[in-house]
């Protein structure tokens, strides 16, 4: 009898089920709208998801050697040609490297970002921590532009569209929301 109750579906109970934001490398993957602002010695990416907001500081100051932990750590970032790479450290307690696996104060991510066409963007990310995992581990990731969409304001109590159904699977719902009628 226990056996089966602890293979049915739990309750989501993670920290985003409970508002707070995946961190890095996590926010760069949600399937929400994020926008891509230049400006002279910073990229700023406005991200739907949790309404979050990270700074890639392109103005040639260095790692910092202490970071103040944060959920996106700091990043530094350079141009090499067309392709903006961003490193980021200093991540606080509440950044997983995947669910449930924590980090060291030894993380530290690598990010290539490339336009390749003008409504797609790769982002290749390595993670490096040599505290928990033995070898750097690399993925790469598609953004695509949605002429469409906007980013809209997510407030995780009310507006979000991550839901957990009945049997306590998590899901989201991906549907453009609809601009309310003007009179």
């Amino acid at each position: 009898m226990r056996a089966a109750a602890a293979r049915s579906p739990q309750p989501e109970d993670n920290n985003t089920a409970n508002c707070l934001p995946p961190g890095m490398p996590g926010i760069m993957t949600q399937p929400y709208p994020m926008e891509f602002l230049m400006t002279p010695g910073k990229v700023t990416i406005i991200i739907e998801a949790y309404t979050q907001v990270r700074h890639i500081y392109t103005d040639g100051r260095p790692l910092p050697e202490e970071p103040d932990p944060k959920f996106f750590g700091t990043s530094i970032g350079r141009w090499e040609g067309d392709t903006l790479v961003a490193e980021t450290v200093g991540f606080n307690d509440h950044v997983q490297l995947a669910r449930g696996v924590p980090h060291s104060d030894k993380m530290k991510i690598v990010e290539r970002f490339k336009l390749t066409d003008t409504d797609t963007m790769t982002i290749e990310t390595t993670i490096t921590d040599p505290g928990v995992i033995a070898a750097p581990y690399t993925t790469t990731g598609t953004l695509r532009r949605h002429r469409d969409w906007t980013v809209s304001e997510y407030i995780c109590e009310e507006n979000n569209r991550n839901y957990v159904d009945q049997t306590g699977k998590a899901g989201i719902n991906l549907t453009v929301p609809v601009a309310p009628k003007k009179d």
